[in-house]
């Protein structure tokens, strides 16, 4: 049992430092490629491994959608479209800034989530739970606007990629409450069909982006100077994140996994200030916000279930002896 544990935290810590190092790689990276073909060479790679791999694991009887064709393609579509190709195209339109941002956005999923569950299940958060997800968005805010509201609210050239990031990390938490779905399903396949669908659509718009003029393909040149890169994205954020998360989530419970968020922008936050790149007090102090509300938030849970059991338990022992 301590082995799963062990196993399965080291799995979700490796997941959320591989997307830590997502950013700052993926901006060095885009000072040569657009950050479309950029995305789907990356997951184009991870499509081809993870189908190999589930080919080997469980058969051609694993590929069946079993009627549930429309919903995988969605929640595809949602992390491996919108997900992948919006979050790296705010990153690049906001120049060295984004990095920040997008990590910190990142790091919001479970804030997001929460809104998410409130908004259309109607499930209306605790009081604190409530204060967590202020802070934590008050953290985000310091990090976009650099502490200048009025200035960054006048500039659209910061607005528009923001929200692009915005609604690229909701595309995540989408899939990610999605995999409930396919509880019956291994983590392996779902992952690698959602990974299939997702990716076609976004080779479809890239394609589309290409003829329309847009972009255009990469040059052999260009492939040379950015395979560093990719490899790298490929290996960690795409096939060891992304199958190690879920794994560990699995291992761990969704509650326990959450906590290794925290390493996503502490690690983007350390190799930015490695690379030289520019990093303010505003991004330090908004990191440590998200921090506090994340793990407050994470304990105040822990508590809640706690009771509930405590109370559950009382209440069976008194049935018990009358």
């Amino acid at each position: 049992m301590r082995n799963n544990v062990l196993w399965g935290s080291f799995l979700c810590f490796l997941a959320a430092v591989s997307w830590g190092a997502m950013f700052p790689v993926a901006h060095a990276a885009f000072k040569h490629i657009d950050p479309f073909y950029f995305t789907i060479i990356r997951y184009g790679a991870v499509t081809v491994i993870l189908v190999a791999l589930l080919l080997w694991k469980e058969g051609k009887q694993a590929f069946r959608f079993e009627g549930k064709g429309l919903p995988l393609w969605f929640f595809g579509t949602m992390a491996f479209t919108i997900y992948n190709l919006l979050i790296f195209w705010g990153e690049d339109m906001m120049g060295e800034s984004g990095v920040m941002v997008a990590s910190i956005m990142e790091s919001l999923m479970p804030m997001i989530s929460i809104v998410i569950v409130w908004m259309i299940f109607k499930k209306r958060p605790h009081l604190f739970t409530l204060i967590c997800v202020i802070v934590s968005l008050i953290g985000a805010i310091l990090v976009i606007t650099k502490g200048d509201i009025k200035a960054f609210l006048s500039a659209t050239n910061n607005f528009i990629p923001t929200i692009l990031i915005l609604v690229a990390v909701i595309g995540w938490v989408i899939y990610t409450m999605g995999g409930s779905e396919f509880s019956s399903w291994s983590v392996l396949r779902y992952s690698t069909l959602s990974c299939l669908l997702g990716t076609i659509t976004a080779v479809v718009i890239v394609v589309g982006a290409t003829v329309f003029g847009y972009i255009s393909i990469p040059t052999k040149e260009v492939m040379i100077v950015t395979s560093p890169h990719l490899i790298f994205m490929i290996i960690f954020p795409g096939l060891i994140a992304l199958l190690g998360w879920n794994v560990g989530v699995s291992i761990l419970s969704p509650i326990n996994a959450l906590l290794f968020i925290n390493f996503v922008p502490v690690t983007t936050l350390i190799i930015s200030i490695y690379q030289g790149n520019n990093v303010t007090i505003y991004d330090i102090l908004g990191t440590v916000f998200i921090i506090i509300s994340l793990v407050a938030n994470n304990i105040f849970v822990r508590m809640q279930m706690k009771g509930y059991k405590q109370l559950v338990q009382t209440n069976m022992r008194e049935q018990v002896s009358q």
